[in-house]
């Protein structure tokens, strides 16, 4: 006998001999294959029992991850991490003779193809994470079988086909994660079932249907988000039990109007988003009491009367976005609380003057489309210009631009044809208005990146080259948005335009990895009409980094031109960090035909 296998004879004689049992020799043998099947080898070379005592993949962090139950006779591998990885391939059969397993990670990787139903023998599992890959086929009914999970994720994923009913036994299920996982169809009658669960992630997925009214049984959810699908309002009365919400996100409702008449008890509320929902009526006095709100969101619907004087008592608001609605009146004296970063009440026909503390230290503000007195706020020029975007407003200008054309988040640059792009790399807040040194154009951003890693940026960039273009540096910067981005010509002649947008994904990537998985999808409004419905960049272009051109015609009729990038709940979130979503663009060109 070597020197080697005597060492090695003598290690397991004290693991066995002396009180450590070993693994089922099945499991042993199935996870050696998951591993050479996965490639992972040089990151997970276990030569001897993978459950032996202080392994160092058996660790919390430890990525990837194996570990054990040894409680019984006879060690189980109970809970298997492979996490951002970039493992490919199918599943194999060789996962389900891990029959024990609790915890199963297999997050952000580019696994492929369906998942087998013999998912429905791993029995005992209570934490399944499938999300960030790129499955295919219809989610497997057999997911209704693993009764004892308390945390599922399948989203961002390539799925087809309605959510299986079954999904409705999960009576333990506390954290669902569906979001952007390609499922459609109405969200089925048996997830009324599901009264434990307090996280629902389910927006930018093709659902149908009425919004349902059972959501409003399940009084311990906590977060939920329902952005981007093609559900049916109105919102129901019965969510006004949900006392219990901390997040609640519901957007790009169709269908009949929606009221807020539901929002009584959830004074837990720390962000509360009802955007572009077709809410009608007033805003409820009562809103002024949901003391915990930071961010309140209800812009792009139909809301009407005045701005609530209990805004005022919001004392942790820090976000407030009613703009592209019909409220009237006056702002409150003092809806400036003293968390307060950023305001928008633009399109809405307000009028009177600015709060007192308006000009406070780090406040961004977006009055734009009111009649509100802003000349404090902007450009007194541009802000009389800007009355021209509403319709009863008739509008002329003695010396008429006939083009302009914007460099979006960066310096100003002359093209290889010879355009003058001129810079646009002001430092945006959360409700902005920029207008350029000769008011020939200006911008406004609107929205929030919530959980962005990279803090609040509304500048892409990057230091590769753009290829398909003689201009790779037009394509390097971009304007982003989390939520509306529009651009105005200003004091143009009135006639037909051509309208060039240029575009190049800088802000996610071409890779064989889970992070060339992300889509960003955002409408495109020109002159008020949309010209473009969910865009993806990416997918146009034919990959990241590579320039393309949009060109439409437009006509100005009051001397100004309106280029709206609305994003509309749709894309991935995540991917591939946090907050990486909604409208990109990297130069306008406009001129007179």
């Amino acid at each position: 006998m070597g020197a080697l296998s005597f060492c090695f004879f003598v290690f397991w004689v004290s693991q066995v001999g002396f009180g450590q049992q070993t693994t089922d020799p099945k499991e042993v043998d199935a996870l050696n294959k998951l591993i050479d099947y996965w490639n992972l080898r040089d990151k997970l070379n276990i030569i001897d029992d993978p459950c032996i005592q202080n392994a160092t993949w058996a660790y919390e962090k430890a990525n990837p991850r194996v570990a054990c139950d040894c409680s019984g006779n006879t060690c189980h591998i109970t809970h298997l991490k492979i996490y951002a990885l970039d493992i490919s391939g199918e599943i194999p059969s060789e996962l389900f003779v891990l029959k024990e397993l609790m915890d199963l990670n297999l997050g952000q990787n580019v696994l492929n193809g369906s998942i087998p139903a013999e998912i429905e023998q791993l029995s005992n599992m209570q934490y399944l994470s499938l999300g960030i890959n790129n499955f295919t086929g219809p989610v497997p009914p057999e997911l209704g079988n693993l009764t004892k999970l308390i945390i599922l994720s399948f989203s961002s994923n390539n799925f087809v086909g309605p959510l299986p009913t079954s999904l409705g036994k999960l009576t333990s299920l506390q954290e669902l994660y569906i979001d952007s996982s390609g499922v459609s169809g109405p969200i089925p009658q048996e997830f009324a079932n599901l009264k434990s669960l307090q996280i629902l992630w389910a927006s930018d997925n093709q659902f149908t249907g009425k919004l349902p009214d059972f959501f409003g049984t399940l009084t311990e959810l906590r977060i939920l988000r329902l952005q981007g699908t093609l559900l049916e309002g109105p919102i129901p009365n019965s969510f006004s039990a949900l006392n219990k919400l901390e997040d609640l996100r519901i957007g790009d409702l169709s269908g009949e109007d929606s009221s807020l008449e539901f929002l009584q008890n959830q004074r837990t509320l720390s962000i509360l988003i009802l955007r572009n929902c077709l809410l009608s009526g007033k805003i409820p006095d009562q809103l002024g009491e949901f003391s915990k709100l930071q961010e309140l969101d209800l812009s792009f619907n139909k809301l009407t009367g005045q701005i609530p004087e209990s805004f005022q008592d919001l004392v942790s608001l820090q976000y407030l976005y009613l703009g592209s609605n019909n409220l009237n009146g006056q702002l409150p004296a003092n809806v400036l609380g003293r968390n307060i970063t950023a305001i928008d009440v633009s399109f809405n026909p307000l009028s009177g003057s600015l709060p007192q503390n308006f000009a406070k230290a780090g406040l961004s503000m977006n009055a734009v489309g009111t009649s509100i007195d802003a000349n404090n706020l902007q450009d007194k020029k541009a802000s009389g210009m800007l009355q021209c975007l509403q319709a009863d407003f008739k509008c002329s200008n003695k010396v008429p631009s006939k083009s302009f054309s914007v460099k979006c988040g960066g310096t100003g640059q002359t093209s290889a044809s010879g355009v003058e792009y001129e810079g646009d790399f002001e430092s945006m807040g959360s409700a902005s208005l920029y207008t350029s040194s000769e008011n020939l154009w200006a911008v406004s951003n609107t929205g929030n990146f919530i959980s962005n890693p990279n803090g609040p940026q509304y500048i892409a960039q990057t230091g590769s080259q753009i290829t398909g273009t003689l201009d790779s540096e037009l394509y390097k910067t971009a304007r982003i948005s989390p939520s509306s981005l529009r651009y105005y010509g200003l004091g143009l002649k009135n006639g037909i335009y051509s309208v060039e947008l240029h575009f190049a994904e800088i802000g996610m990537v071409d890779s064989n990895s889970w992070k060339g998985l992300g889509r960003r999808i955002f409408d495109i409004y020109i002159q008020g009409e949309r010209v473009l419905k969910d865009f993806n960049i990416k997918e146009a272009a034919g990959g990241s980094k590579k320039a393309l051109i949009k060109t439409f015609e437009a006509n100005v009729t009051n001397t100004i031109m309106d280029i709206h990038f609305f994003w509309a709940g749709k894309g991935t979130c995540c991917i591939p960090y946090q907050s990486t979503y909604g409208p990109l663009v990297s130069a306008i060109h406009v001129s007179r035909g």
